[in-house]
């Protein structure tokens, strides 16, 4: 039997509103997949940390461009640019109820390991460490706050 994506390509942490989420030399990225029903808009703050207690935690300005759309499947993604910043505001839109923001393990600051995602509204965020660089069974992938 193949191994399926999740610990081939990828982890999750469905309940990442802000979580630490461990890169730790393990994924190239976080891809952070998010989503605010009613067409009320969000704002969403990405921070950097040296561990999973926060240590040193600062805002980390390196979103330049994330993707929106409806988030049922009923529209494409839209590819929305921005001056590099921590934070992402969706608009009051329908069409932005979804978004997905993609961080780099490259963009993090020397000594940090840890990013969070944080929504101030009531969105829901989930992180997906992907691009994983060990490829385990599911049931052996470390968990992604420690």
């Amino acid at each position: 039997m193949s191994q399926k994506a999740l610990g081939r390509l990828f982890n999750t942490t469905p309940a990442a509103d802000g979580a630490w989420i461990a890169l730790r030399n393990s994924a190239a990225g976080v891809t952070y997949t998010c989503f605010l029903t009613g067409g009320v808009g969000d704002v969403y703050t990405l921070q950097e940390a040296k561990d999973s207690s926060g240590t040193g935690a600062q805002n980390l300005a390196c979103i330049t461009e994330y993707h929106t759309c409806s988030g049922n499947g009923s529209d494409a993604w839209t590819r929305r640019t921005q001056a590099a910043g921590a934070t992402v505001t969706t608009a009051a839109s329908a069409t932005q109820n979804a978004a997905v923001i993609e961080v780099e393990g490259t963009s993090l600051s020397d000594g940090y390991r840890y990013l969070k995602l944080t929504s101030t509204g009531n969105g829901t965020v989930n992180a997906i460490t992907r691009d994983l660089l060990a490829q385990r069974a599911p049931a052996n992938l470390p968990a992604t706050g420690a």
